[in-house]
């Protein structure tokens, strides 16, 4: 499952953040398992027991430092599926090693694992917390001891030793995890900083939407609200004319619609029926809504293809409406009859909306379909 938008940013800033030193720690893992482990193992060959078993320690760790240089140069992360499984796998080639290591060479040359183990689990865990590196670091350091312990028989001299090399075998590791700690700290800071940039470039851009959107509506008024005002007031258009009258009902019907769209609704297409249905219901007109199913989220244009013809109807039923809403995920339509009488009604613009009308007497059935493959009307 993916995460969060803002965990995925955090995600992907400390990706880059540590970049770099993913780099310069995969460098120093691999030039010491080359350089530094590989002739420990081939100059101490007839010393373990056996031989074998440090040479598949040897591989595995080779293994999950290519792994590491893969992701390097693809930019991602070790997945959390494979991160802990690999911890184990260097858990493992440690106790492997101790197991095939002789009686007191613990702390010696020959122990080359003590050393490299911590920066191999180092590449793996570099974007982790400080806290999962402390506890490979001791799960490691533990491994090494119990082997010291059995092998020293109280000599100070091999403890010592083994005291002396863990500064520097668990020292120069740790300050690398430091390091990636605090670019984690750093990534989630920039994280919010970006998350909260985003947001409000967000909220900016559904501003001057809903500015565009509010223009548009004003836009819709000019070319048919205003006109019809203009006659009235002018004196050129009669009020008590039948034509008039319904005219009014039509562009109030559309008002309300334009005022129900800029509301928050669960279904946003009964909304602005129910708006558009008021109208109606201010006049007496008895009006019976029945939906059936669920609405998809439809974009504007949709909806008011699918509202248009309704409200022509409900603003000029003369007594009585009944509308019925069907909803699928791939199907809605609205149908409305009424005894409107004779209606001028507009045709659908969006593809994919289809109009069907049956007349009887003063009965008008119509249907206003949107399906979401336009190709199965």
């Amino acid at each position: 499952m993916d995460d969060d938008p803002r965990q995925a940013i955090e995600r992907a800033t400390r990706a880059q953040l540590i970049a770099r030193l993913r780099v310069g720690v995969l460098a120093v893992a691999a030039s010491g398992l080359l350089l530094l482990s590989l002739p420990n193992i081939l100059r101490h060959w007839k010393l373990y027991e056996p031989a074998w078993v440090q040479m598949c320690a040897f591989a595995l760790l080779a293994g999950l430092l290519s792994v590491e240089t893969v992701l390097v140069a693809r930019g991602r992360l070790w997945p959390v599926a494979w991160r802990w499984p690999a911890v184990a796998v260097v858990l493992l080639c440690s106790a492997l090693s101790y197991a095939a290591l002789p009686y007191g060479h613990a702390a010696l040359a020959g122990d080359w694992i003590f050393g490299e183990a911590t920066w191999v689990g180092l590449v793996i865990l570099l974007s982790q917390p400080l806290r999962v590196h402390l506890g490979f670091l001791g799960a490691h350091w533990s491994v090494a001891l119990v082997n010291v312990l059995l092998s020293s028989d109280g000599d100070r001299a091999m403890l010592l030793r083994f005291a002396t090399g863990s500064i520097g075998v668990i020292g120069y590791p740790m300050c690398m995890a430091i390091a990636a700690a605090a670019f984690r700290n750093i990534a989630a800071s920039a994280a919010t900083a970006t998350w909260e940039t985003e947001r409000i470039s967000v909220a900016e851009a559904a501003a001057a939407e809903s500015h565009r959107r509010r223009q548009q509506r004003l836009a819709d008024l000019d070319h048919s609200t205003i006109p019809l005002l203009e006659g009235l007031s002018s004196g050129r258009l009669d009020p008590l004319d039948q034509q008039v009258r319904r005219a009014c009902a039509i562009e109030s019907a559309r008002m309300r619609r334009l005022f129900a769209e800029v509301d928050i609704a669960q279904n946003q297409l009964l909304h602005e029926l129910r708006h558009c249905a008021d109208v109606a219901d201010r006049k007496g007109v008895l009006v019976e809504l029945d939906v059936r199913g669920q609405c998809p989220d439809l974009p504007l244009p949709v909806r008011r293809d699918l509202t248009e013809a309704p409200l022509t109807m409900l603003a000029t039923a003369a007594s009585w409406a009944r509308v019925t809403v069907i909803g699928t995920p791939d199907l809605v339509s609205v149908s409305v009859v009424a005894d409107c009488g004779q209606v001028d009604l507009p045709r659908p613009e969006v593809p994919g909306v289809r109009l069907d009308t049956f007349r009887n007497e003063e009965k008008l059935w119509v249907e206003v379909r949107w399906r979401a493959d336009p190709s199965r009307q």
